[in-house]
């Protein structure tokens, strides 16, 4: 081979890594145009860039238009400052998989803690926990690669998102309902709640999580397929800003999801309320078991409470896009990224913490796991 074939085929090895680039970028901006283009159309910018670019010819015009476009929705999400909230659900993701194989293992593996309806419940709560983690974690990387999805994918992704968070919900108002049983009839609570009843419960709870976000994604799917757009980027956060404010089906269909979902955490909370006001006429809260029950029920109310919280700014912005116009594009974006990000998969985060390390069966295997704390070896004295 001749010295001068070298460095042309470098450089057509540099042309054909620039071009991927640019269609990689391309397909990109297109993605981010097929996603927000409602808002872009209703803003203004749309009109705006056309008569600025008028007398060009359309491909220059349109090819314009997307570098406009890219460039004001960079002004919007700089992703310098959101890396950090980005990051947020892969961090939530490897905190539980430190601690929820190793409950999940010894809760299975215990033929004793297999019997036990609490423990039932809470390795099938922590599960649906883990798979909610991986498929938030795995979108969120698909997100950042840029990857495009047609709008089935995308479909899917949001109702599993949507099925497993509601098998969280009823499973931790299945706990409320398994330890009021337990503390108000105590010498019939085998009888009204056996194990074979807890499975089947575990049962229906997997198919009634079905039910509450199909609505929500078959009107998503519905409302995307009168758009001439075949693949976008699936973000949650950015589909409740852009798609859902501008869509009054949408409005409707995820309000009354996100007012299901309140009334079971109230209903929760009230039955954790309904049994503090009975143990403490029975007398728990006297005596060295106080300090143990309190603990408990402080988990409790903190988890409740980190579940309340995103839901109740989620009802408060679907209220805002449902009698108002979005005020702000920047701030609705914040406000949905810190929802959906933190807020969202912070409880889920938190929960094998707050209930593995509370249970001294479930302790102690997490601390042998880790090699917390080891037996000090006592060797005798002849």
């Amino acid at each position: 081979m001749s010295e001068s074939s070298k460095p042309a085929m470098e450089n057509g090895g540099v042309d054909e890594a620039l071009s991927s680039m640019m269609g990689k970028e391309r397909n990109l901006v297109l993605s981010v145009l097929c996603t927000f283009g409602s808002w872009y159309n209703r803003s203004g910018s749309a009109e705006r860039h056309y008569h600025t670019f008028s007398h060009t010819n359309s491909s220059d015009r349109l090819e314009r238009q997307r570098e406009h476009f890219a460039r004001e929705w960079n002004i919007f999400l700089p992703p310098r400052h959101t890396r950090a909230v980005k990051v947020c659900p892969i961090l939530a993701f490897i905190a539980a998989l430190l601690v929820v194989p190793v409950i999940l293992g010894k809760i299975l593996t215990s033929p004793r803690m297999r019997q036990e309806t609490r423990y039932l419940l809470l390795a099938n709560s922590l599960l649906s926990d883990m798979l909610f983690l991986s498929v938030y974690m795995l979108n969120s990387c698909v997100i950042a690669a840029g990857v495009l999805m047609s709008q089935w994918t995308c479909a899917t992704i949001l109702f599993l998102m949507g099925a497993l968070y509601s098998v969280g919900i009823l499973s931790t108002m299945a706990m409320v309902l398994d330890t009021l049983l337990a503390v108000l009839v105590p010498l019939r609570y085998l009888a009204l709640w056996p194990v074979s009843r807890t499975r089947q419960v575990v049962v229906c709870i997997w198919a009634v999580s079905v039910l509450f976000p199909a609505a929500s994604v078959g009107v998503y799917v519905w409302y995307h397929s009168t758009t001439p757009c075949s693949h976008h980027i699936c973000s949650l956060p950015l589909l409740l800003v852009l798609t859902v404010s501008h869509s009054t089906p949408l409005q409707a269909s995820m309000l009354l999801t996100v007012t299901i979902i309140l009334l079971i955490l109230f209903l929760a909370f009230s039955g954790y309320l309904a049994l503090y006001c009975h143990t403490h006429m029975s007398g728990v809260w006297r005596g060295e078991r106080s300090n143990r029950a309190k603990g408990t029920f402080l988990i409790h109310y903190l988890h409740l409470f980190l579940s309340f919280c995103p839901m109740l700014v989620l009802v408060i912005e679907l209220l805002i896009y449902s009698f108002h116009s979005p005020l702000d594009l920047q701030a609705d974006l914040w406000v949905s990224l810190v929802v959906c990000n933190v807020l969202l998969v912070l409880p889920k985060a938190l929960a094998p913490y707050l209930y593995g390390l509370r249970y001294r069966d479930l302790r102690a295997p997490l601390h042998a796991f880790y090699s917390l704390r080891r037996p000090t070896s006592i060797t005798p004295i002849v």
